[in-house]
């Protein structure tokens, strides 16, 4: 999953400065030394995004396993009192 990650943000920070330069109606290739940032740009923010959901994906987790087992107490406890 990094490597794929890696490179749909390398991908997206090409694609943004190419479309920055096109909407400009500059040389798509003007500043290469933009395209490295925005490259460098978009790899840090898809794995950042890809980290970001698998931390969301187990706080999710743990919020689900507190809310089964107060739902548990709640109903199934009362039936011993």
């Amino acid at each position: 999953m990094p490597a794929s990650a890696t490179m749909i943000g390398a991908l997206l920070g090409l694609g943004t400065q190419m479309y920055s330069n096109a909407l400009r109606k500059l040389p798509y290739m003007r500043h290469p030394w933009e395209h490295v940032l925005g490259m460098g740009l978009g790899v840090v923010f898809a794995n950042q995004l890809v980290k970001w959901d698998v931390q969301l994906q187990e706080d999710l987790d743990k919020m689900l396993d507190k809310a089964k087992a107060a739902n548990e107490r709640r109903y199934f406890d009362e039936d011993d009192e």
